[in-house]
């Protein structure tokens, strides 16, 4: 079982791999993609210890069709119409051009015939979505305007692989002779695609939504999965691919309260499968065709670097940005991407060009994801120092300004206080019956588990301003509000709390507020009541904020001395009437006498 031979061991191999390499790259600085790429040469090509790359390679491309998958669930219609401008014409004016230009100098410099030359071309005209936001990220640009420009750029490039990945159908040997009835051919696939797309509009949801009541999350894992293979499988049967398939579940899933739950769901799956695939790419390369034209690569990637690089900044400066942005953004996305890797191999099975160009192509990738990080520390060199436009941290599509777990009447309440002061707000809930009264009312809110830390990140916890814990029972909200402190110490939290325990519990975990559900209600019920007995409203507020007051300043001494401690400050009627039945058993009448006592304010 444990041979060098068996399938047991190769897993083994592929996980200790793909776990070491990871770590040591990260630590580097060169991200984890070119871990599992290194990880990859040095089990195959150099260790032999997996011959079978091809094999593995069939297997890991599920990696991508589940990235894309992702890449359609945040297409929110509201993101792509701020960034329009950038997304649809600066993205696609970028790929075109660079990739036309990349084609020509692939062409004449006799990589492959014309038809190659042109996947190359566009290939390479791709950037590294997952170097570049890394590299955002550390910096703590994302919210900047060249940030955000060169999200939109990476955006349209993640769109863009799904028509290249159809061109390589196209252009591949042998599709003349193959496409005896073109038009019958493109109505299965305009077909199956408007199939597609009705029954992600009125299939998909009600059928999450009858699964989510069963509150089996490995069922709600084994629908998404479902969702997408079956996808991916359908535009498979038509000729398309099957990444195709799962972009359109996607796109079709990107407006549904499950979208959050969804991608938490098979983040995992497409992590660990993406993983698989690079180091596949790796395993597949062919080392002695590198070391054969070291000549050749050495300095064909600086110049294709720098031909993608000047391209960019003059886009960049036409589209209005200022020299320094234009500057960080080409010194950004000059490198080869991931879709290159998908792109080549694929055209490689296509027949478009040989497994040797292909791992020519792959190495001049690998070695220009390398030089990135490099390439943007030494673009300060190249920038004038003039300030930079900023934008707002709440800008649309990225995230809200409150990320609210729980929408029970204390959450509705407060949600529409923050949506009349125009506040972004996105709620989760757990309870698909809420999810779909709340729906009915218009309301926006995402199914998702508010005690799972993946989910937390799924709806933008990383970008919200303040979190607001407005979840029933205090179990629950304690174990979302222990979570979100051990995972995302800097969170700000307002809390909502069950009774005065409850409120003393959460000081203790440094929430920043925290009111009690039943406090102002209270409040106000008692002062309409002295009202109602002839008092003024001025009086009768003044009296409401003593009381507000002094239970404040009561729950402060309570920290400290326990619950017991400031009964001097309570109002207690004189005499305490006796029941008119005696009652069988002993019941706590003072709220302060023992902590188990009800809750009255």
């Amino acid at each position: 079982m444990t041979s060098p031979d068996s399938l047991f061991f190769q897993v083994l191999l592929l996980l200790g791999g793909a776990v070491i390499a990871a770590t040591v790259f990260k630590k580097l600085g060169l991200g984890t993609v070119l871990g599992y790429l290194a990880a990859g040469i040095v089990i195959g090509p150099i260790m032999h210890s997996i011959m079978e790359a091809e094999e593995v390679l069939s297997f890991a491309e599920f990696g991508v069709v589940f990235l894309l998958f992702v890449i359609g669930l945040e297409l929110n219609p509201s993101r792509l119409w701020q960034m329009r401008g950038d997304v649809f014409a600066l993205g696609p004016v970028q790929v075109v051009l660079t990739g036309l230009v990349l084609t020509a100098l692939a062409y004449f410099a006799n990589v492959a015939g014309w038809r190659g030359s042109l996947i190359i071309g566009f290939g390479l005209a791709l950037s590294s979505t997952a170097f570049a936001l890394q590299i955002l990220n550390d910096d703590g640009d994302m919210n900047s305007r060249y940030g955000q420009r060169s999200f939109s750029v990476l955006l349209f490039q993640d769109l863009a692989i799904v028509p290249l990945l159809a061109l390589i159908t196209i252009l591949s040997p042998g599709t003349n002779e193959a496409a005896a009835t073109p038009l019958l051919d493109f109505t299965t696939a305009v077909g199956a695609v408007g199939a597609m797309v009705l029954a992600g509009r009125y299939l998909l949801t009600p059928m999450f939504q009858v699964i989510a009541r069963t509150g089996a999350r490995e069922v709600m894992i084994a629908a998404a999965l479902l969702v997408v293979l079956g996808s991916a499988a359908a535009m498979q049967a038509v000729g398309l691919s099957m990444a195709m398939g799962a972009f359109l579940s996607g796109v079709m899933l990107a407006e549904s309260s499950y979208r959050h739950e969804l991608e938490a769901d098979i983040e995992p799956f497409r992590g660990l499968l993406l993983a698989l695939f690079f180091m596949a790419v790796g395993l597949s390369l062919e080392v002695d065709v590198i070391l054969d034209n070291i000549l050749f690569i050495l300095p064909a990637v600086p110049v294709f670097m720098a031909v993608k690089a000047l391209i960019v900044y003059g886009l960049c400066r036409l589209w209005g940005s200022p020299h320094d942005d234009a500057v960080r953004i080409a010194f950004l996305l000059p490198q080869g991407g991931e879709f290159g890797f998908v792109l080549f191999t694929t055209a490689t099975a296509a027949g478009l060009f040989s497994s040797a160009t292909a791992s020519l192509l792959i190495a001049g990738v690998t070695l220009s994801m390398a030089l990135t990080p490099f390439g943007a520390a030494l673009s300060k060199r190249f920038m004038s120092g003039e300030t930079r436009e900023e934008l707002e941290e709440d800008f649309d599509g990225a995230g809200a300004d409150v990320l609210m777990i729980g929408f029970s009447r204390f959450g509705q309440i407060a949600a529409q206080i923050l949506l009349a002061g125009g506040s972004a707000v996105t709620v989760i809930d757990d309870s698909a019956d809420r999810i779909r009264q709340a729906a009915s009312f218009g309301f926006r809110i995402y199914f998702g588990d508010g005690t799972r830390r993946d989910v937390l990140i799924a709806s933008g916890i990383e970008k919200a301003k303040i979190v607001a814990v407005t979840t029933q029972k205090r179990e629950t909200t304690d174990r979302i509000v222990d979570l979100i402190r051990s995972e995302f110490p800097d969170v700000r939290l307002f809390v909502r709390s069950y009774d005065r325990l409850h409120s003393l519990s959460l000081r203790d975990r440094d929430v920043e507020y925290e009111l009690r559900e039943t406090l102002e209600s209270g409040l106000l019920f008692g002062r309409r009541t002295l009202e109602g007995l002839g008092m003024t409203e001025s009086d009768a507020y003044e009296i409401g904020e003593d009381i507000r007051k002094r239970d404040e300043e009561r729950l402060q001494i309570q920290a400290v001395q326990g619950l017991g401690a400031g009964r001097e400050m309570l109002f207690n009627s004189p005499v305490r009437p006796e029941p008119l039945i005696k009652p069988k058993r002993a019941t706590v009448v003072d709220e302060m006498g023992s902590e188990q006592a009800a809750e009255t304010t």
